[in-house]
């Protein structure tokens, strides 16, 4: 008796874990994830994208997909955010690649480098050049996946106090700029630092910087740093900076093939939004910061700056790809994809836009 109650229990167990297992009550499962950003609470365009790539993902699976948005102002780590997603503190992340060059070198050529690709090259490179599985194959050997997470379009060469007018004044220069380009500038003397998003009109007003870069006007009139910085320079470095969306593997592999491909799509949809969301953006505002700030001087760098700039990015490059085969393959990739992408954009956008001026 004791032997048929137990044979009937486990019937019993295994008949409910084949409706559990049941495609129907998979399907009806809900998961929820933890997104840390590195960007401050309600702040535009980064955080629009994170908050439409969550929307999407909900409305797209039917409420079986809910993603938590943690801002910099609730975990405390702007600059954490790598770490937190691979220990599995967060299960997604959104930031920008280049933020982690001193744990893995390697992840910075992803955001984007100075003297590259525009935007359209360099999603073309991503989607269809290799980009991806390159960057994939960085980010994989801690765990973690990242996708594009939206793109800032060129960006401005920053805000200065003082005009630089020789590479003279770029010696002993103190700017926030991150990425390649802060290593670009040290190599010609200036003192590149990297700050949070919510400390530099601080920093900049209390002179313990004499410039920065952020992005250009889609965010900098939000910023207020034409209120205490006359020079706006033109961009040479980053020609079109991706943010990423970082997800831990492990979390990856427990979603449903359809939640991956709905998470999958709600990111590339979010970051394409992002892209056209800051070019009007920056179209908008610079029209108001022209009209209601007339005095902001808008500057381009000396030629014989730009052109030290290029030999040392150049030289740094060499040094990179020679000291690290993965960086080579990175660097290769992306100078191969762009030398034939800039042919097309040079008959293309460009001799559309030289035949409109004077």
């Amino acid at each position: 008796m004791f032997k048929l109650k137990m044979v009937k229990k486990l019937a019993a167990v295994a008949a409910c874990a084949a409706v559990l297992a049941s495609p129907l009550a998979m399907a009806e499962k809900t998961y929820r994830l933890k997104l840390a950003e590195t960007w401050p609470t309600n702040f535009p365009v980064f955080g629009d994208a994170t908050k439409n790539m969550a929307a999407m993902a909900e409305k797209m699976s039917n409420g079986r997909l809910k993603i938590t948005i943690d801002s910099a102002n609730k975990h405390k780590s702007a600059f954490g955010v790598f770490d937190m997603v691979r220990s599995g503190q967060y299960d997604m992340g959104h930031s920008a690649s280049y933020y982690w060059k001193g744990k893995v070198p390697n992840t910075l050529y992803f955001t984007t480098m100075p003297f590259g690709m525009t935007a359209p090259e360099q999603y073309g490179w991503f989607y269809y050049g290799g980009g991806m599985e390159l960057m994939n194959e960085v980010y994989g050997e801690f765990g973690l996946l990242s996708f594009p997470g939206g793109n800032t379009g060129n960006q401005m060469g920053g805000w200065f106090q003082k005009e630089i007018n020789s590479l003279e004044d770029l010696q002993g220069l103190k700017m926030r700029i991150p990425g390649f380009a802060g290593e670009v500038l040290a190599k010609l003397g200036a003192k590149p630092t990297n700050i949070a998003p919510g400390e530099l009109y601080t920093a900049l007003e209390r002179r313990t910087i004499d410039a920065l870069e952020w992005v250009g006007p889609s965010l900098d009139l939000r910023m207020g740093f034409h209120k205490i910085s006359p020079y706006y320079y033109t961009g040479w470095h980053e020609p079109a900076t991706e943010l990423q969306f970082l997800i831990n593997t492990r979390v990856w592999e427990k979603l449903p093939a359809d939640l991956q491909e709905i998470l999958r799509i709600s990111m590339r949809t979010a970051a394409y939004d992002m892209y056209t969301q800051s070019y009007h953006d920056s179209a908008e505002n610079w029209a108001t910061m022209k009209q209601e700030f007339p005095n902001i001087q808008v500057k381009t760098f000396p030629k014989d700056v730009i052109a030290a700039m290029r030999k040392a990015n150049d030289e740094l490059l060499a040094e990179k790809a020679a000291e690290d085969p993965m960086a080579k393959k990175i660097l290769d990739s992306q100078a191969a994809y762009m030398q034939k992408a800039r042919a097309w954009t040079d008959i293309s956008d460009r001799a559309y836009l030289n035949s409109l001026s004077d």
